[in-house]
């Protein structure tokens, strides 16, 4: 297994890494999965396509030989700030380590690509065991609440109408 950037070719397998880890019956497998929360997609082409092609972007892949079986994906916000985002662990390989190294290697990029002096992420406030997860990495509550996209189909169709983020952030 080795960590690089993602390319345009790694497109369909990341998408579909991404949704089974996220969506549907194949993520209740693991136990990071936001299934209960939200149906439909997690992501799609078009906006990976969008992280590859920014440049204040970068998604960070682990590969196994062809596949790939973790990502997280990092944007600039300027300030020193970058944003951690889609923490993604294949479902068969959660509870393995591979979240803690993915989460490690995305505040080293931070800091080497865009010399960020701070990392923040949103995690659905609902998700209670996910953000005491974060915590135990150093991450702290910002105090910050944020609104859920819930009209917006490419963000998911909540199941419930009170789905809000939680805004968590570390300093490096």
């Amino acid at each position: 297994m080795h960590l690089e950037l993602a390319v345009a070719t790694d497109l369909p397998a990341l998408h579909s890494l991404v949704e089974s880890a996220y969506r549907g019956d194949s993520a209740r497998a693991g136990w990071t999965h936001e299934a209960d929360l939200l149906g439909g997609q997690r992501t799609d082409l078009a906006a990976l396509q969008i992280m590859l092609d920014d440049p204040a972007q970068r998604v960070l892949v682990l590969r196994d030989g062809d596949r790939l079986d973790a990502c997280v994906a990092l944007a600039n916000r300027g300030n020193g700030t970058v944003y951690v985002g889609m923490v993604t662990v294949a479902p068969r390989l959660q509870a393995r380590g591979l979240g803690r190294l993915m989460l490690s290697a995305s505040e080293e990029q931070a800091v080497r690509l865009f010399g960020a002096t701070r990392i923040e992420m949103t995690v659905i406030s609902q998700r209670t065991e996910l953000i005491a997860w974060y915590e135990r990495r150093g991450y702290r509550l910002s105090g910050e609440r944020r609104p859920f996209p819930a009209d917006d189909p490419r963000f998911g169709l909540p199941r419930r109408d009170d789905l809000e983020f939680t805004v968590l952030e570390k300093p490096l």
